[in-house]
């Protein structure tokens, strides 16, 4: 029999230190897992809030820029009011519109990016700004030639009426210049008076006497004095007709005939044209003598003297038949 088999079996004593490297072991691993897990909740937070801004700043950046687009749709409203309603004043802002041209150039092309900076839309807000002090430099520089437009219509209306006025005042003073000169011209007519017709007989040997026998009759010496008082001095033409005792105006053998015209009886045959050397307020001696183309016939011989187109004197003469031995 065994003498170990009456005491008491006890376990094997492990070694202490192996067993407690184990659990610093586990609690180590285990801290690090917790603290793992911590840290990735706390990443992920940090990654919400990250977005979150992220997306508050675009949310931000969007709103501006659609503020920016507002000032910018209404400066253009304000431009194209103005451009619209001043058309005429255009060519005088050439230089202003060139301005303004670069300005919104500028601002379009900004807001036309999708992904526009803050820093690019404060410089879009500082080109409106800009752009509106110019548009606003424009409305006075506008108002002011309105202001110079309306006081030149005014001049030109004033203008106007005066120009008017003297047409009237020409026109009036025309019609009575006209009215005068006719007045004068015709006061100026030559006056016939001491008309002469003296039937002249002539003898083989040339000497004249008179006679009122109609075959002896060789030629009519007409004579007679003109004068006016107003009448300007120079040379005139005096127009006479010799109208026979059939009715009808008479041809001179030398003078020749031709037509002038009446004033009251239009276009007239003449006899002769004789030229007068007008004195003013003297009386001029007119003669010339008549020869007709053919025998002197029995009957009244007028003598029709004409000037200026008016009848100025009128003188008869008459020639008998005569006798048998006259």
């Amino acid at each position: 029999m065994n003498t170990t088999d009456n005491f008491p079996k006890t376990e094997p004593i492990q070694s202490p230190g192996k067993g407690n490297y184990k659990n610093v072991v586990i609690g180590v691993l285990a801290a690090g897992i917790i603290g793992l897990g911590g840290y990735l909740i706390v990443d992920k937070n940090k990654t919400v809030e990250v977005i979150h801004q992220q997306e508050t700043q675009i949310a931000s950046v969007s709103e501006e820029k659609s503020i920016v687009q507002k000032s910018f749709d209404a400066s253009l409203a304000r431009l194209d009011s103005m451009t619209s309603s001043n058309k005429g004043l255009e060519g005088k802002l050439t230089e202003k519109n060139g301005e303004i041209a670069k300005v919104k150039a500028e601002i379009r092309s900004i807001l036309n990016k999708k992904n526009a900076t803050a820093a690019e839309l404060s410089r879009a807000k500082t080109l409106i700004d800009s752009l509106n002090g110019q548009i606003e430099s424009m409305q006075v520089e506008v108002a002011r030639l309105t202001q110079e437009n309306q006081v030149l219509s005014n001049d030109k209306v004033v203008l106007t009426q005066e120009k008017e006025k003297l047409t009237t005042d020409l026109t009036a003073t025309t019609v009575v210049k006209e009215d005068l000169e006719k007045k004068v011209d015709v006061a100026s007519t030559l006056n016939a008076s001491n008309i002469q017709i003296t039937p002249i007989n002539v003898k083989n040997n040339g000497k004249e006497k008179i006679s009122s026998v109609a075959k002896r009759v060789d030629k009519l010496v007409v004579s007679f004095v003109v004068d006016n008082r107003i009448a300007q001095p120079g040379m005139t033409d005096v127009y006479v007709l010799v109208i026979g005792p059939d009715g009808k105006p008479l041809s001179g053998e030398a003078t020749g005939a031709g037509t002038f015209t009446t004033r009251d009886e239009g276009d007239k045959l003449y006899t002769a044209k004789v030229p007068v050397d007008v004195e003013t307020a003297k009386r001029k001696n007119v003669e010339f003598a008549f020869k007709p183309g053919a025998n002197f016939q029995q009957g009244n011989y007028i003598i029709q003297i004409y000037q200026n187109g008016f009848k100025i004197g009128e003188g008869t003469r008459s020639l008998k038949k005569g006798g048998l031995f006259s």
